[in-house]
């Protein structure tokens, strides 16, 4: 796989560092994080990631919305991260979730699933 800027919508501090580390680790670099869905807009907008990685629950904002907003720019890869896969399922049938907690292994394969669902889209 090929190095990745990745966009990290989190907004629980502690996870979003961790995961940025994991990412890092992979050989992908985070060319931003963001912790509110105005911010993952602005962001998306500004630093135009190859994947955005998002928590679908944010304490201010949301995540989904977020992402609908972001691809109203223009297609992009993405992925979530939830705790309630019902929710984000019911709302975005088709997408790529990862339940958290993950293992690193689950977020290569969701990585994989994201980027080959928007090469096909």
């Amino acid at each position: 796989m090929k190095a990745l800027r990745i966009l990290v919508v989190e907004d629980d501090a502690l996870i979003a560092g961790l995961l940025s580390e994991l990412l890092a680790g992979m050989g992908h670099s985070v060319c931003a994080t963001a912790a509110t869905e105005a911010h993952a807009v602005a962001a998306a907008a500004r630093h135009r990631p190859d994947l955005i990685i998002v928590d679908a629950a944010l304490a201010r904002g949301d995540g989904i919305s977020a992402v609908e907003e972001i691809l109203r720019a223009g297609p992009v890869a993405h992925l979530f991260v939830s705790g309630d896969l019902g929710k984000v399922q019911a709302l975005r049938p088709s997408a790529v979730v990862v339940r958290k907690p993950f293992r690193e292994a689950d977020l290569v394969r969701a990585i994989d699933s994201a980027l080959n669902a928007a090469d096909a889209g």
